[in-house]
């Protein structure tokens, strides 16, 4: 009689409220968020899960155009949403005003208003609430609550991207507000999206956190307070693998549906695994804004040394790397900017595997030829170095192997020292807590302005609450300029010869040293539809709703 019972009990469960027959989907990832805090610390595998169950004012879209998500209407000069000011002190600003979608409610039935504009706003332009930057705040000298879902701000600047400077990614005042009163120094912490994150009014996206197994999975649920049209599925598991051939394994075995392109396989397991799945999922290769690279601590004065930091990129082959791990879907990188990108231009310096020269770059640094083939200086210290990514990324480990070996041939000793994602982001990189390189990727939006990576005001450091993301150190007065400069030219032909500039100067200073540009492979069951990655930040979660389920 148990068998029975345990078969209705079961079918209970898959049950929802109007008694038909809940439709899930399970999600692979092989990262999990260091925190689903909307504004502290930056991983895509948190935007993946904002995606479901948040939504951003602004943001550029599948068609690298820019959107309204949470807004009504994109101000700009033309529509009358925005106009030019004069500033106190003379120089020039802008004001834009902004509607909150009058439907947008969180998960708990509070409406989204302008009060969590003006708490967002506060608790961006205080140092001590560990957001990841609050240069975008500062920049507001005025915020204008014209009701309770209208308002303007007033920015101390005219920048290219004017209509999104009061594009505040929104965090309910009401929940939030008492906890950050209570003790400001602790709010990083004591925040309800680390202590309570299934609670529902953190949440305003089709879905809402129904659970959380850290480390391991986030489960979702359809949000009944979502303004827009309803998805196709009652619940999203995401299950978090950091082991990417164990990720392969789930998808084989039925574990989960699909794997996120975004955080999922790299290309070359990807390829080998389209030979041997044939109809049971359909795959595909998104190239995008994707930039793999090595940060490289420049406060470490062997990596401030502009010549071995060219000696390292000499020493890398990283065309063989492109064509006999990747199947060539992965091109060698000059700089950040990506050939997909309008903006970009071929630079005048370039880094071509080349021993022989990485040799001279190193003897001329004072690196010379020691025992087991190990440079020394001339205090007798080994060339070595620690290079650390993802632990458990299968495509990662390998690239640093063959890294390791190719350097070892011009003299330099890589010693490899890995960390799981959540770690390595949540820790190791924000707090600058790496000796030598750190190997991962930046992930851009279209003709985006790179100032929190490379400006010198950007670098994270304990007295700044680790603010900013220019993890390196980097810190060039020519870059700076450079990139204000950048900002506030509207012409578009204008800002194309300074964008010129810039990958000419990245180029030649090596702020970071670039290895290849990514594609993604999506892996998705058949009868997934709708479905659109973008190429570039936004993930492509943000879009759920459009997902369609022919099963």
């Amino acid at each position: 009689m148990t068998r029975p019972i345990a078969l209705l009990l079961a079918l209970f469960l898959l049950l929802n409220p109007t008694g038909a027959l809940a439709k899930s989907l399970t999600i692979g990832l092989s990262q999990y968020p260091s925190t689903l805090h909307p504004t502290i610390d930056s991983m895509l595998a948190k935007s993946y899960v904002l995606g479901l169950v948040h939504r951003p004012m602004i943001i550029e879209n599948r068609d690298w155009e820019p959107e309204c998500l949470l807004c009504t209407e994109i101000p700009t000069f033309e529509n009358g949403l925005a106009e030019r000011v004069t500033l106190a002190d003379g120089t020039e600003g802008v004001k834009t005003t902004y509607t909150i979608h009058p439907e947008a409610t969180w998960g708990d039935g509070t409406p989204v208003t302008t009060a969590d504009v003006a708490f967002t706003l506060e608790m961006g332009k205080n140092p001590r609430s560990g957001f990841v930057s609050t240069e975008a705040y500062d920049r507001i000298l005025d915020l204008e609550i014209v009701d309770g879902k209208t308002f303007t701000v007033t920015g101390d600047r005219i920048t290219y991207r004017y209509s999104q400077q009061g594009a505040f990614t929104l965090l309910p005042a009401h929940l939030e507000a008492p906890i950050a009163d209570a003790n400001i120094d602790a709010y990083a912490a004591d925040t309800l999206y680390q202590k309570e994150p299934t609670h529902p009014g953190l949440w305003f996206g089709p879905y809402r956190i129904a659970s959380v197994d850290p480390g391991r999975a986030i489960t979702v649920e359809r949000n009944p307070t979502w303004y827009g049209a309803a998805p196709a599925f009652d619940r999203i598991v995401l299950k978090v693998v950091e082991n990417t051939a164990a990720l392969e394994a789930n998808l084989l075995s039925g574990e989960v549906d699909m794997i996120a392109g975004e955080l999922g396989i790299p290309i070359d397991q990807a390829l080998s695994l389209e030979k041997r799945i044939g109809d049971r999922a359909v795959i595909t290769y998104q190239p995008g804004l994707i930039y793999e690279h090595m940060e490289a601590n420049l406060d470490n004065p062997v990596l401030a040394d502009l010549l071995v930091r060219q000696a390292i990129l000499h020493g890398i082959d990283r065309q063989a790397i492109n064509e006999r791990l990747f199947g060539g879907r992965q091109p060698a990188a000059d700089t950040n900017i990506n050939p997909l990108d309008a903006i970009h231009v071929q630079v005048e310096r370039t880094y071509p595997y080349d021993p022989a020269e990485a040799a001279r770059l190193l003897e001329a640094a004072g690196w010379t030829p020691g025992p087991g083939g190990i440079r020394r200086n001339a205090a007798g210290d080994k060339l070595a170095l620690t290079l650390m990514t993802t632990a458990g990324n299968q495509s990662r480990e390998l690239v640093q192997q063959v890294i390791q070996a190719q350097l070892r041939q011009v003299g330099i000793d890589i010693r490899i020292r890995n960390e799981p994602p959540r770690v390595l982001f949540g820790e190791t990189v924000r707090k600058r807590a790496f000796d030598d390189l750190v190997m991962f990727a930046w992930i851009s939006a279209p003709e985006n302005v790179p100032r929190t990576i490379l400006h010198s005001d950007q670098i994270p450091t304990q007295e700044n609450n680790w603010n900013g993301q220019n993890v390196a150190g980097y810190a060039n007065p020519e870059m700076d300029a450079l990139l204000d400069r950048i900002e506030r030219e509207l012409d578009p032909a204008a800002r194309k010869l300074l964008w010129t500039d810039y990958q000419n100067l990245y180029a030649e200073t090596l702020p970071a040293l670039p290895l290849y540009f990514r594609a993604n492979p999506h892996i998705l069951p058949p009868w997934l539809g709708g479905y659109r990655p973008t190429g570039h930040l936004a993930p492509s979660t943000l879009w759920v709703e459009e997902w369609t389920d022919a099963r």
